[in-house]
C-alpha cells in the first residue's frame, strides 16, 4: 500500500484532526484515510460503470450469451498503416 507523507501541515490543522480522531475512536492517522477517501470517493460520485450498465439497461441491456451470435465468425483483418 502506498505511504504519503505531508510536509508543512499547520498545527492547528493537526490538532483539529487529531481531535476529531478521539471523537472518532481512531488513530490520527486512520482519520486523516478517512478524511482522503471521503474527499477523493465521496458517497453521490458518479461510478462509470454503473452509469453505463444503467444506460444499457434502460435501452433493453443485452444478454451476455448473446454477443457470441451477434458477432461475425469471419477472421479478422489486420491493419496495414504504410
Amino acid at each position: 500500500m502506498p505511504n504519503l507523507t505531508i510536509r508543512n501541515l499547520p498545527e492547528e490543522t493537526h490538532r483539529a484532526i487529531k481531535t476529531r480522531a478521539q471523537r472518532h475512536g481512531r488513530s490520527t492517522e486512520a482519520e486523516i484515510r478517512e478524511i482522503l477517501k471521503a474527499a477523493a470517493m465521496p458517497e453521490g460520485r458518479v461510478r462509470i460503470g454503473d452509469e453505463l450498465a444503467a444506460l444499457g439497461a434502460a435501452f433493453g441491456g443485452i444478454e451476455i450469451d448473446t454477443l457470441d451470435t451477434r458477432r461475425s465468425k469471419r477472421p479478422m483483418r489486420v491493419a496495414k498503416f504504410t
